[in-house]
C-alpha cells in the first residue's frame, strides 16, 4: 500500500489526462484542477475530565457549477488539507458523470473515533457544525455521513444548524436517521451501486457473473453492502478484509454472516472455516473481480504488477494511485472507477434532499429503482465515451463525462470570457 501518494495531485493528474479529449482552454482545465475554497478550522472542546483539547477540521468546496457543494465529513486521523480538497474534486466529478445537480465538498476532522466517548464525539460534531455554519445551508453546501460518521454525527449537525437559525431545514445535511428526514435506502446506497456496476461491467466484458469469483478489501458500510449484493447477483465473495486482517475461502462464504461475525468480535477475521491473509495478500488474489472499499492509496505502482483481478470496481474514493492505473492499463485490466461505482452514496443523498425540499418521502422500492436507472445510465454513458474518443482507460472516459458537463455548465450560464 501506498501512503505517500498525495491524493490531490492524483485528482489532477486525473483531469490532466481527460482533457486532451475535452474541448476547453487550458485556463478553464487549470481552474477545474483546484477547490474554490477551503476552511482550515481548529475545534476546541472539553473532554469528560474537563480538560480542554483541540483538533484541526477542514471543509472543501471544489466547483459550485452546477449546483450546491455536496459531500461528506470523515473522522480519521489521517485527514488532511490535500485530502479533503482532492475528495471534493472527486465529489464534483461524481456528480457529473450520475449527472446529479451538484458540485462537489468534502470535510474531516483529523481524529480517531475510538479515543473519544460518545459525549465527547458530540462536542467535537456540533464545534464543528457552528463553524460550518456560515457555509453550509440546503442551497449551499450540503455535508453528509463518511469514514467513521454516520446517522448519529449527521444529526448533531442538523440540530445544531437549525437551532443556531432558528429554523427547520432538513435539507442542510443527509444520511440522516429516517426520523429525522433521512431516506429509505440511503445506507446501502453506495454499496448498491457498486454491485450494479459490478453486474453492469460483466455484462459489458460478456462475461457470466454466476459464479464469479470477488475479493473485497474493506469491510465497513461499502464494502459489506457491495459483498452482500454481490452474492444475491450470484458471484462467489472469496475474501474480505478490514484494517484488522484479512480471510479467504476459494469456496466461497455468506457475506452476511461475515457482518455479524465482525459486529460480534469487531474484525472480519477469525471467521470459521477461513485462512489468513495479509492486506496485499487479498489485493492480489487471482480471482475475476477486485473491489478495493477502503481508503484511497490502497493500490500503488508496485503493488499492481502483482494483481491478478480481471476487473476492479472502485468502492473506495481514489484506491489506485495513477501509476497503478498506468500498469493496470497496460496488462488489459479494466477499472470501473470510483466517481462511478461509488456514486450510489450521493445519488441517494440528492434523492434524500429532494424529499426534504418537498416535505414527502419516497418508499424504498422507489429509491432503489431511480438509483438503478441513475447508475446503468451512467455505466452506458461511460461506456459510450470510453469507446468513441482516444481515451486508455474507463476513469479517463469519466473525467471526459465530468468535466465536459461541468465546462457546459458554466459555458451556458455565460462565464466563459
Amino acid at each position: 500500500m501506498s501512503s505517500e501518494a498525495n491524493p490531490f495531485e492524483s485528482l489532477r493528474e486525473q483531469v490532466d489526462d481527460a482533457a486532451a479529449v475535452v474541448d476547453a482552454a487550458p485556463g478553464v482545465i487549470e481552474r477545474l484542477k483546484n477547490p474554490e475554497r477551503v476552511l482550515e478550522t481548529n475545534l476546541t472542546f472539553e473532554r469528560d475530565d474537563g480538560s480542554l483539547e483541540t483538533v484541526r477540521a477542514y471543509r472543501s468546496q471544489f466547483n459550485g457549477d452546477r449546483g450546491p457543494y455536496k459531500g461528506g465529513i470523515r473522522y480519521h486521523p489521517g485527514v488532511t488539507r490535500d485530502e479533503v480538497k482532492a475528495l471534493s474534486g472527486w465529489m464534483a466529478y461524481k456528480c457529473a458523470v450520475v449527472d446529479v445537480p451538484y458540485g462537489g465538498g468534502k470535510g474531516g476532522i483529523a481524529i480517531d473515533p475510538a479515543d473519544y466517548s460518545e459525549g465527547e464525539l458530540e462536542r467535537i460534531t456540533r464545534a464543528f457544525a457552528t463553524e460550518l455554519r456560515p457555509l453550509i445551508g440546503e442551497d449551499r453546501d450540503i455535508p453528509a455521513p463518511d469514514v467513521n460518521t454516520g446517522q448519529r454525527e449527521m444529526n448533531w449537525i442538523k440540530d445544531t444548524y437549525e437551532t443556531l437559525e432558528n429554523t427547520t431545514a432538513p435539507g442542510v445535511i443527509t444520511g440522516k436517521a429516517l426520523d429525522s428526514g433521512g431516506s429509505e435506502g440511503r445506507v446501502e446506497a453506495t454499496g448498491r451501486s457498486v454491485a450494479l456496476s459490478v453486474r453492469e461491467a460483466f455484462d459489458w466484458l460478456g462475461r457470466d457473473l454466476d459464479g464469479a469469483t470477488v475479493a473485497v478489501q474493506g469491510y465497513g458500510n461499502a464494502g459489506s453492502v457491495a459483498a452482500a449484493l454481490i452474492d444475491d447477483l450470484g458471484a462467489s465473495v472469496v475474501a474480505v478484509s478490514d484494517s484488522s486482517g484479512a480471510v479467504s475461502d476459494p469456496d466461497g462464504f455468506d457475506p452476511r454472516d461475515v457482518k455479524a461475525h465482525k459486529s460480534e468480535t469487531g474484525s472480519v477475521t477469525g471467521y470459521p472455516g477461513t485462512d489468513a491473509l495479509t492486506n496485499d495478500e487479498l489485493l492480489t488474489l487471482d480471482v475475476d473481480c477486485l473491489v478495493p472499499a477502503a481508503l484511497e492509496n490502497a493500490v500503488d505502482e508496485d503493488l499492481a504488477t502483482d494483481v491478478a483481478a480481471d476487473l476492479i470496481v472502485e468502492a473506495a474514493n481514489g484506491p489506485l494511485t495513477p501509476g497503478a492505473d498506468d500498469v493496470l492499463a497496460g496488462r488489459d485490466v479494466h477499472v470501473v472507477p470510483d466517481i462511478l461505482a461509488n456514486a450510489g452514496g450521493v445519488t441517494v443523498s440528492y434523492f434524500e434532499w429532494v424529499q426534504n425540499r418537498q416535505r414527502f418521502s419516497w418508499t424504498e422500492e422507489r429509491v432503489n429503482d431511480e438509483l438503478e436507472r441513475v447508475i446503468t445510465d451512467a455505466f452506458d454513458t461511460l461506456v459510450d465515451t470510453y469507446e468513441s474518443n482516444e481515451v486508455d482507460t474507463l476513469r479517463t472516459a469519466a473525467y471526459v463525462v465530468g468535466i465536459g458537463r461541468i465546462v457546459d455548465a458554466y459555458d451556458q450560464a455565460g462565464n466563459w470570457p
